[in-house]
């Protein structure tokens, strides 16, 4: 009878780690983060650097979809909600659109709301995971594709409730949208404005890279630890098979909606710095195609895999705004004209892209690393490797 002698404990439990590489590593990553912007801004300006941005805003989105999507396995096309509730609460909590329409709310704060973003951010955190647990309490026995038709339509009421809540009592300003949203402000100093530090002029878009980083920065340490806890270890069990899951003593019910208010708060975080970066909020901003695209972040990185997810959202975040900038130049060069606008160039070559990685890496860019293969890993690390006997 054939049998399998598994390696020893001690090389399949403990990795080996060498805290200098580690260490040197992380020091690299850490500079290289820090001088992007200034380097791609003295290449290609301001323009660039807002691309940045925008890219560790999608960052955000993407680990927060990663947990109902990558950890959980439920499928949510309705996302971009979240989004738009913390956008929508830094609005309203800082932009004096509230004084303006309220009388009463005039009296109680005469010089305007300027709710500061200490105090903004949790609750637009708190909104959204509030709204993650209304999603996710009537789906809880739905799976697959009909969790998906209840999430887009619950992202699509949102959006439309944002366009029409302006009448009979103006909350949002229908799709005129919210202007004047505070800026950041750390120390006093506005975010908005351009300031000199260490004798480089740096406008908005530096100081607001930096703080969406330390953003990032602060999901992924959460997401790291969720999924190596408890709670990630039953939201894989959830993943894999909810039956089984329920079979060995799993509250699916509290953990599925823990994972929707977990996943919803990271992008109630995301949609305050986006109200703080634009200074303007409307419904146009919250599409159903900004969810697939966040989407599409999580499927073309990895599914479940952080530093996976990372990579899909810097990339769909970059390679549109690459291609729009070069075809038009590329056919003036190649033809002495435009033969094809732009635009529809831009979107041909983007879903190319997606469907040649798709069939060619169908889990992904950087897609999490199996159990089977840590095992092998080790046992190579160490020297030994399991015998067949």
């Amino acid at each position: 009878m054939t049998s399998i002698q598994p390696v020893e404990p001690s090389t399949t439990l403990t990795a080996e780690k060498n805290p200098t590489r580690t260490f040197t590593v992380g020091i690299v990553i850490a500079i290289l983060v820090i001088a992007l912007p200034l380097v791609v801004g003295s290449a290609g300006g301001n323009y660039w650097v807002r691309v940045l941005d925008f890219a560790m805003l999608y960052v955000m989105l993407a680990l927060g979809l990663n947990v109902v999507v990558g950890f959980a396995g439920l499928l949510d096309l309705g996302y971009i909600a979240f989004y738009a509730v913390g956008a929508y609460v830094a609005a309203l909590l800082t932009s004096p659109h509230l004084t303006t329409q309220f009388e009463w709310i005039a009296h109680l704060f005469p010089g305007g709301l300027h709710t500061p973003y200490w105090i903004v951010v949790p609750v637009a955190m708190a909104l959204a995971a509030l709204a993650g647990v209304l999603l996710g309490a009537p789906t809880l026995r739905l799976r697959g594709d009909y969790l998906a038709i209840v999430t887009l339509g619950f992202g699509e009421i949102v959006r439309i409730f944002m366009n029409n809540l302006d009448r009979p009592v103006n909350i949002t300003n229908g799709p005129q949208g919210i202007t004047g949203v505070a800026p950041l402000r750390i120390a006093g100093a506005d975010l908005s404005q351009t300031h000199t530090i260490f004798g480089f002029a740096l406008s908005s878009v530096y100081f607001y890279y930096y703080v969406f980083v330390i953003c990032a920065l602060f999901v992924i340490w959460v997401c790291s630890r969720l999924q190596h806890s408890r709670i990630g270890r039953a939201w894989a069990a959830i993943r894999e098979d909810e039956t089984a899951a329920k079979a060995m003593g799993i509250n699916t019910r509290n953990v599925k909606l823990l994972a929707f208010a977990m996943g919803a708060s990271f992008g109630g975080l995301s949609g305050a710095m986006f109200g703080a970066f634009q200074g303007f909020v409307s419904p146009e901003s919250f599409t159903f195609w900004e969810s697939v695209v966040v989407l599409a972040c999580v499927v073309l990185g990895g599914m479940g895999h952080i530093p996976g997810v990372i990579l899909g959202a810097v990339l769909l975040s970059v390679f549109p705004e690459f291609l729009r900038s070069t075809m038009g130049p590329l056919q003036h060069a190649l033809f002495g004209h435009q033969i094809v606008d732009t635009e529809v160039i831009r979107q041909l070559l983007y879903g190319l892209a997606m469907v040649v990685i798709m069939l060619y890496r169908p889990e992904g860019l950087w897609p999490s690393p199996k159990h089977e293969d840590r095992i092998a890993k080790l046992a190579k690390r160490s020297g030994k490797k399991p015998v067949r006997a």
